[in-house]
């Protein structure tokens, strides 16, 4: 059973940085697509940042040049490393799961999820 555990949420001004932490276990497939999504009240889950088997994909163009996203040498920990952020990235951040690769990004096709940890950035 795979499980997902999200840390390093809190407040932080506007132009500061965050790193969040997502700690994996059970995964034993061979290839994998790992992501952050996050979610604001009343707004679908989006993702943000994803790398699978092959290296990191894409970022959203909302976060482009200031997150970035990394993996531990043993693939047990993800990382999201947050720079200048801005009010409008507060949300609830979300690590998520598959054990294919990122060919779709869409949460319904991620089977694992975390509980999320929340991000406040005021002004």
């Amino acid at each position: 059973q795979v499980q997902l555990v999200e840390s390093g949420g809190g407040s932080v001004q506007a132009g500061g940085s965050r790193r969040l932490s997502c700690a994996a276990s059970g995964y034993t497939s061979r290839r994998y697509c790992i992501a952050w999504f996050r979610q604001v009240p009343g707004k679908e889950r989006e993702e943000v940042a994803s790398l699978d088997t092959d290296g990191t994909l894409p970022y959203a163009e909302a976060v482009k040049g200031r997150f970035a996203i990394s993996q531990d040498n043993a693939k047990s920990g993800l990382y999201l490393q947050m720079n200048s952020l801005k009010p409008e990235d507060t949300a609830t951040y979300y690590c998520a799961a598959k054990t294919i690769d990122c060919l779709s990004n869409s949460p319904i096709d991620f089977a694992y999820w975390g509980r999320g940890t929340q991000v406040t950035v005021s002004a």
